[in-house]
């Protein structure tokens, strides 16, 4: 299967939007693509319905997840726990120039974490000074929940900091090899997706051979 590519496009000021207006902004000139792919079929069927909107603005990079299916859990409350067990949705980025990526993995309620992995699972988790950088909006309550057999529909975002990640704002490079995933690990009916197909044997989202390219302008 080919890797999935996706043009950034540039909107001013992204960072300093309260969430309707970037909501809005996303909308209406961000990139759009889908994190639909179902690369394990015979084991994890499911494939909710996640659509995604990417842009960039000077300073970060910015991704609103767009979700719709079964289920909803959300037992983190605090940074840097076991989110990808929640409803869940992520961005795997590489670092430019060194091999490592960074993952960042937002439940439905926005709680964070983040690792630099220099190997896949043997990362290093961000403090939580360099959490509090990633500006994070979800259209659900920050509580507690886990519901199933109904149908449930959210948003959540992310806008990541160039330089928390190895990038100079100033100097940007003309390609990023990253990945972007839904999951749920221990919701009713897990999911493991991705945007850029994965081939291998078992759901595993730490595989940077499969990574797709972000095109930036």
């Amino acid at each position: 299967m080919t890797p999935s590519s996706i043009h950034v496009p540039y909107i001013e000021g992204l960072e300093k939007m309260d969430f309707r207006d970037f909501d809005l902004a996303m909308d209406a000139y961000a990139s759009k693509g889908t994190v639909m792919q179902v690369n394990w079929p015979g084991t994890y069927p499911y494939c909710p319905d996640c659509t995604f909107a990417i842009a960039r603005s000077k300073t970060h990079l910015a991704v609103i997840y767009h979700v719709r299916g079964l289920d909803l859990r959300a037992t983190q409350m605090t940074d840097n726990g076991r989110n990808w067990e929640d409803s869940c949705c992520e961005i795997f980025i590489q670092h430019p120039t060194d091999g490592s990526y960074y993952n960042f993995e937002l439940n439905c309620i926005g709680s964070l974490l983040c690792s630099k992995q220099p190997r896949p699972h043997q990362g290093t988790r961000l403090a939580q000074e360099q959490l509090d950088r990633v500006i994070r909006f979800s259209t659900l309550p920050r509580k507690e929940v886990e519901l199933e057999g109904r149908i449930f529909g959210w948003s959540a975002a992310m806008l990541i900091p160039f330089d928390l990640i190895g990038v100079d704002p100033e100097h940007l490079p003309a390609t990023l090899k990253a990945n972007l995933y839904k999951c749920g690990d221990l919701t009713a009916h897990p999911h493991f997706l991705s945007w850029s197909p994965i081939e291998h044997e078992k759901p595993n989202f730490h595989m940077p051979e499969f990574f797709g390219t972000l095109i930036l302008s």
